[in-house]
């Protein structure tokens, strides 16, 4: 979760060009997300690389990702970029599994909600939608409209939808 009104104000609502991510304008009090990310496998190091260079000119640069290490596949501590080293923070336990958490330079972190990669095109997009709508106070388990953990039948489905191997437990 984010409050603070100190992102850049060059981000606009809007879904990248090659649509796999939407950021909200900046606004004193963001929601749950700033935006959300598609990312296209479940591959950290190779996926890091292509969220930075669409960060780049929306948000700035980006020193640091952090995620849940059991939503992705085993990834290096860094990636290069053509101009940078972006340091990959891994936790277990991670909350929420299904948000990665972005730092660079003085700005505060972004949190953007990750779309896993196997979702239907359609409803990838109609998620990066909601997610970049201003005033959108939606928590992750609703803009991924999948049931919260108080109204299952009490199983644990945190990561599943990264990782399949999670979810065969």
């Amino acid at each position: 979760m984010t409050g603070s009104s100190a992102h850049p104000t060059s981000i606009t609502a809007a879904t990248a060009p090659d649509g796999r991510l939407s950021l909200k304008s900046p606004t004193p009090i963001s929601g749950y997300v700033d935006g959300a990310w598609w990312p296209g496998s479940l591959d950290l190091a190779a996926e890091v690389p292509v969220l930075a260079a669409q960060l780049a000119d929306r948000w700035g640069a980006v020193d640091r990702v952090s995620y849940d290490l059991a939503a992705w596949m085993p990834a290096p501590r860094q990636v290069m970029t053509s101009d940078r080293r972006i340091r990959l923070d891994g936790f277990r336990g991670r909350r929420p599994t299904d948000a990665v958490h972005i730092s660079g330079g003085w700005r505060p972190a972004l949190t953007l909600l990750v779309i896993p990669p196997a979702t239907e095109t359609q409803a990838a997009r109609a998620t990066l939608r909601r997610a970049a709508e201003n005033g959108n106070q939606d928590s992750i388990d609703d803009l991924l409209q999948r049931e919260t953990p108080s109204s299952s039948t009490g199983s644990d489905h945190s990561a599943s939808y990264l990782n399949p191997a999670r979810s065969s437990r």
